[in-house]
């Protein structure tokens, strides 16, 4: 029965956007229009992303708590419809064959514990009286009470570390930029993001806007700085329009400017969109493209606590540290640090992606195990393959494999495997995806996003890119796995910053959980995952071959010929081994060989 307390929660995170939520939402409002329910009577709410990505577009009915999955406008009858009825049970999730209406007792949400996410999917991002009415800024009308040195030591209390992936004490980095007696002071939003398939600050940037600002409000009270900077990811222009709404409506709210909430505090932000590179990321890069200067890395003999952006005292947190701040000023830092292990307290936000079956963003505990979040809340590997690795903290990042997957993810553990937890992002492999291609595939990207300041990086990354692409085509020889272990080392040695000093993790951890994998390439000439293309010839098994032509469909070279229901043949003249056949085969029958010639 309407009664006028109804809300529609429509997904219009970038993901869902793709997916067509925009079209979904605007046929909603046809929809309740045609009814005669205004916004008075159901309330539609564009919100930020919902989490789970490819089960968008989402739509959730308050306060019965029905949640909708891969909505398209032609289902958008039956769900108004079933506001006042049965809910349509072709869209619930399906649980052990059970449809389920509530998102709680959708595992992927039921096992999160959200701090950071507790808003994003739930109010409307471009309106700041909703984020007030569930305990916006009251992190920051506490902190109006309180001295700096009170800020600082409930952060301290706290344990938070950076997130952004260095993690480095939150705390001790603002004590040590309220030490200097210098002005102006600076505090700075990384919200650069540049990690492929990472999306944790962007959807945050999103779905909550108003966080950050009270995070840097609260930074800069801290710190003593009156003016803030946001460095947003140019690609990020929904983030972006958001967090300039936001910022927009603070100050007409009196929350920034010159006379911050009534008091004598002000704050002044605004937007420096990104160039694009990688390694802006960075600290000292990030500051030195907010100068207008080439990003490059400078030697860390001087922190930017003391000399930082324009040469002044510079606190640089990233979008989900400063979104974590006002969670700890409202809630006092000893309850933030009650969850999370010895040395990683709170939360951590990651992105999960790749051969999982439910990618998108989970927020749980620092010290869950890796495989809580592939498979109690990623639901295991897509199509009930074999798991084979995770890659996790980005291009810098390391290959996890099966036998590590009881290990907890959190900011030191990881790093003693040679991996680590970096922003949030993870990457799930199954036993399709070549080890040998994908570090191949992470220093490409990291050759072509190095700044090229110092040797060790420039030369070490072009160098292990050279030899990973002659092992991947056949061209392979002896002492190219020692040479790139040599090289890896050198350059976590010699490099001048984080991006050359972490960049050879994919290789070393790759070599170190798949050794037969490499040698399989250098010795054998043969990828056994069947990824490679010069190593790799498909050929049909006829007595698993049922002749249902998905293979001869999907291959983009004309390679497959068969007649119906009689066992295909591919032609390996034809063939270019890039493995459409085999994906499309739902029988098994397409097998990998070893290329003719060697």
């Amino acid at each position: 029965m309407i009664n006028g307390t109804e809300r529609i929660l429509v997904c219009c995170g970038t993901s869902c956007i793709a997916n067509g939520a925009l079209a979904v939402a605007e046929a909603l409002e046809r929809e309740l229009a045609s009814r005669g329910w205004d916004d008075v009577s159901v309330k539609l709410v564009r919100t930020g992303c919902s989490g789970e990505c490819e089960q968008g577009p989402i739509v959730r009915f308050m306060p019965r708590d029905v949640v909708y999955y891969r909505v398209s406008e032609r289902d958008v009858p039956s769900i108004v419809e079933s506001l006042e009825g049965e809910a349509v049970q072709k869209l619930l999730h399906k649980q052990d064959g059970q449809a389920v209406e509530r998102l709680e007792d959708n595992p992927f949400y039921a096992r999160q514990h959200k701090l950071v996410l507790k808003d994003v999917g739930v109010i409307d991002p471009l309106s700041l009286d909703e984020y007030r009415a569930h305990d916006g800024y009251e992190g920051l009308e506490r902190a109006l009470t309180m001295t700096p040195d009170e800020i600082i030591s409930e952060v301290e209390a706290s344990g938070l570390r950076g997130k952004g992936g260095a993690g480095f004490p939150t705390g001790r980095k603002w004590r040590s930029a309220a030490s200097y007696d210098e002005w102006p002071k600076y505090i700075v939003c990384n919200g650069d993001e540049g990690d492929p398939g990472a999306f944790m600050d962007g959807s945050i940037m999103e779905g909550c806007p108003h966080a950050v600002i009270e995070g840097m409000c609260i930074g800069a009270l801290a710190i003593g700085a009156k003016e803030g900077i946001l460095y947003i990811r140019d690609e990020y222009a929904l983030a972006r329009d958001h967090i300039q709404h936001a910022i927009d409506d603070a100050y007409a709210a009196g929350i920034l400017g010159e006379r911050m909430m009534g008091t004598d505090h002000q704050l002044d932000l605004s937007i420096v969109r990104g160039g694009g590179a990688f390694v802006c990321g960075e600290s000292t890069a990030l500051m030195a493209s907010i100068e207008g200067r080439v990003g490059e890395p400078r030697a860390k003999y001087v922190r930017s606590v003391q000399r930082g952006l324009f040469d002044h005292p510079t606190v640089l947190n990233n979008v989900e540290t400063l979104a974590s701040i006002p969670i700890i000023l409202r809630d006092g830092g000893e309850a933030y640090a009650q969850l999370g292990t010895e040395r990683s307290k709170g939360t951590k936000v990651f992105a999960m992606v790749g051969k999982v079956k439910h990618t998108g963003l989970v927020e749980v505990p620092m010290g869950a195990t890796l495989r809580e979040l592939i498979f109690d809340i990623g639901g295991g590997i897509a199509g009930d393959r074999p798991f084979k690795a995770v890659q996790t903290g980005g291009p810098s990042g390391g290959c996890i494999p099966e036998s590590l997957l009881d290990l907890p993810v959190d900011f030191d553990t990881l790093t003693e495997y040679g991996a680590m937890m970096g922003s949030g992002g993870m990457i799930v492999m199954d036993d399709r995806s070549c080890m040998v291609e994908v570090a191949r595939y992470y220093v490409d990207f990291l050759c072509e996003e190095s700044c090229g300041k110092c040797t060790p990086c420039r030369e070490g990354l072009r160098q292990m890119r050279a030899i990973l692409t002659d092992i991947c085509e056949g061209r392979g020889v002896e002492g190219d796995i020692e040479l790139l272990e040599r090289l890896g080392h050198t350059m976590q040695d010699a490099s001048l910053c984080a991006l050359g000093k972490s960049a050879p993790n994919p290789v070393l951890t790759a070599i170190k959980f798949f050794p037969e994998e490499f040698e399989a390439h250098v010795r054998d000439k043969e990828c056994p995952a069947g990824v490679c293309p010069e190593l790799t010839r498909f050929a049909v098994d006829a007595s698993a071959c049922t002749g249902c032509g998905m293979c001869m469909r999907a291959c983009p070279a004309g390679a497959i010929s068969g007649a119906r229901k009689e066992a295909h043949v591919i032609d390996p003249e034809k063939c270019i081994a890039c493995g459409s056949c085999r994906e499309a085969c739902r029988f098994g029958a397409v097998q990998t060989t070893r290329r003719i010639s060697a």
